[in-house]
């Protein structure tokens, strides 16, 4: 998968919007205010090579490790908490793959929400 395509899987997710608190850099993704994911865009102040494109997300921290384990394109999450938050290189892996973890995260989100908001979101995607 390339950015743009991350972007806009990420955004057909029910209820997503997208913002830039943390600069002209990063996109995060929230669903009811929550943020799933933050996808970076490349250059900023934090000297990263910028030809590994990438973007954080919250897992479960069972999944993480899971994540890791079985990809070398998963690592701990930079400047997350790498219990909770890993680094997802988009480029190196599989688009089902990928459309996966950002579908987990969401989830993961999701079903921290007050039942009430939750049910909406459930209704429009079983897999939660």
């Amino acid at each position: 998968m390339n950015i743009e395509e991350v972007r806009d899987f990420a955004l057909s997710l029910p209820g997503v919007t997208e913002d830039q608190p943390f600069g002209d850099d990063n996109i995060t993704f929230r669903v009811e205010g929550k943020i799933f994911m933050c996808l970076w865009l490349g250059g900023g102040k934090y000297n990263i090579d910028e030809t590994m494109l990438r973007f954080a997300c919250k897992l479960a921290p069972e999944r993480n490790e899971e994540l890791r384990e079985l990809y070398s394109a998963v690592t701990p999450a930079f400047h997350w908490n790498k219990t909770h938050w890993s680094d997802v290189f988009f480029e190196q892996l599989d688009t089902d793959v990928v459309e996966s973890i950002i579908r987990e995260s969401y989830g993961v989100i999701v079903s921290k929400l007050p039942k009430s908001v939750r049910v909406k979101y459930q209704s429009c995607n079983s897999n939660l």
